[in-house]
């Protein structure tokens, strides 16, 4: 059972890690490409909430993790 937290946990965390280097990526690629203020503006405006989610999820898998930890 403990397992089953820990390695949940783990993948929870994985997928908000894999959200945040998405997010990452794109708003470098935008500040690359020489998009205008405006643009880019509208680039932060899309990936904002994701990076938001994907932190809250990178947090949450963490605390599963824990969790399997201190009740194992």
């Amino acid at each position: 059972m403990m397992e089953t937290l820990i390695w949940g946990g783990a993948a929870i965390s994985m997928v908000g890690l894999i959200g945040l280097i998405w997010c990452v990526l794109t708003v470098w690629r935008a500040r690359k490409a020489g998009q205008t203020d405006e643009e880019l503006r509208g680039t932060m405006r899309r990936v904002v909430p994701v990076n938001t989610g994907a932190l809250l999820l990178s947090i949450l898998g963490l605390m599963v993790v824990v969790l399997g930890i201190m009740l194992g």
